[in-house]
């Protein structure tokens, strides 16, 4: 095979995601390893790429102290990282999401130019100067709002470094306790939430919608492209906030014990919920939290937010789906429907191909992490560590970035799961198995099927 056959083998539409974003990590990694980014102390290669890997991939997990591991630029570098993975991500997968209402197949002409540039519609330098205008508008509102909100506690750049945490749904904070310090602070909360739901419900939902909202307020007749996916995402995302909300603060405050003030706990649990949709930042002790609490947020870190947007997770059009699906099983129905339309076989397959395949991921590493960080002792010496590895491996699949003050703590071999995790989850379970697939020889022939017997 020629050189030329086997780079285009590699350098498949497909692909060009994964070698990307390992690059950008890679680089990254180099960068902070460097000494003029230390801050206090020397920050060992591994941690260096944990770290890397948890910026691109907008994660926001950390085994070092951020803001004293890393001198001022050290922390520049990690910002750029940050916005470059949630640019890289917003690019991508809207590209991606673009192509699949134009009906393409992704693993057929993903970025090759030519379903893009011949469509006379679709101009890709404006299509990416809008991406990294709305990015860049929206992260300095937020900025200039943290910034007003408190000045003592966020200087210029500090309140700009964590807006553009919060919008790529990083949750990397300056701060040793994250935005436990402003866990009263309605202006602060509000703009941090504010920044994460933008940023979790991708580009176009939020372009279109803005738009649609910008033609009402203007008394102009508003049309609203792609309703049924908008709606779908935004009545989606805001029942899971409200849900985790609700069910927070019964968790914590009601059956636990009210240790904050009614209002502060309202806050709180909104805060937490919202943050639960892949943003990483906290205003409680996330290990202080109850078993319950910890179990719900699991749930909500593996759904995450929306397709096309910075958030990770198996994404809430794919929550919807598998919904649909079970009632429609339970209800005899043979179309799996949601709203006006039928969901086509295709996706369906998809959701729950996605599913088994992150549950299968996650119950691996969920395993090996319990070998890597305290495999030798008993169930008795461990109580507690199964719930704090499941947290910890959701989270970084996710995408997330809370920890039950774990990560700090783990070992070589379990820093690497996570940064396997991250890295797969960044990217989305079913393109890096596509990507694996597309170097595989499509079979031209089919065997006879048989009925086997289930359950």
């Amino acid at each position: 095979m020629s050189l030329h056959r086997r780079l285009k083998k590699i350098l498949t539409p497909i692909s060009l995601p994964v070698l990307f974003f390992a690059a950008a990590i890679l680089l990254g990694a180099v960068l902070l390893h460097a000494p003029f980014s230390n801050g206090t102390g020397r920050v060992s290669f591994l941690d260096a790429l944990f770290t890397s890997t948890s910026a691109v991939c907008v994660t926001g997990l950390a085994v070092v102290d951020t803001g004293t591991a890393y001198s001022r630029t050290g922390h520049v570098i990690l910002m750029l990282l940050i916005q470059g993975g949630g640019l890289g991500i917003m690019t991508f997968s809207t590209l991606t999401l673009y192509l699949w209402k134009k009906r393409v197949s992704l693993t057929d002409k993903i970025a090759v130019g030519q379903s893009i540039l011949n469509n006379a519609n679709f101009h890709l330098g404006r299509f990416l100067i809008q991406v990294f205008a709305v990015t860049l508008l929206i992260e300095l509102c937020g900025a200039v709002l943290l910034f007003i909100s408190d000045p003592q506690g966020f200087s210029p750049f500090s309140a700009l470094f964590h807006a553009v945490s919060a919008f790529c749904n990083a949750g990397f904070s300056l701060n040793p306790d994250s935005l436990i310090g402003w866990q009263a602070n309605w202006p602060v909360n509000l703009t941090i939430m504010a920044l994460i739901v933008f940023g979790g419900l991708g580009f176009s939902v939020l372009i279109e919608s803005a738009s649609f909202a910008c033609s009402r307020l203007r008394k102009r007749r508003a049309i609203w492209k792609d309703e049924w996916y908008n709606s779908l995402v935004l009545k989606t995302s805001l029942f899971l906030i409200a849900a985790g909300a609700v069910y927070l603060y019964f968790s914590e405050f009601v059956v636990h014990k009210p240790y904050l003030p009614a209002s502060e706990a309202v806050l709180a649990s909104l805060f937490q919920s919202v943050t639960c949709r892949t943003a990483g930042f906290n205003t409680l002790n996330i290990a202080a939290m109850t078993d319950a609490s910890l179990l719900f947020m699991i749930l909500l870190m593996f759904i995450g937010g929306a397709p096309g947007s910075c958030a990770g997770g198996i994404k809430v059009t794919t929550f919807r789906v598998l919904h649909s699906f079970i009632m429609a099983q339970l209800r005899g129905r043979h179309q799996v429907t949601l709203g006006k339309y039928a969901v086509d076989s295709e996706s369906v397959n998809s959701a729950l191909t996605l599913l088994f395949f992150s549950v299968a991921l996650l119950f691996f590493s969920v395993i090996v992490l319990n070998f890597t960080e305290g495999g030798g002792l008993s169930h008795q010496q461990t109580q507690g560590r199964f719930l704090e590895l499941l947290f910890e491996a959701v989270s970084a699949f996710g995408t997330v970035g809370l920890s039950a003050d774990l990560t700090p703590k783990l070992s070589p071999g379990g820093k690497v799961i996570i940064i396997c995790l991250m890295f797969i989850g960044r990217l989305g379970p079913l393109v890096l198995l596509s990507s694996v697939q597309s170097f595989g020889t499509k079979l031209l022939y089919s065997r006879p099927e048989e009925k086997l017997s289930i359950g």
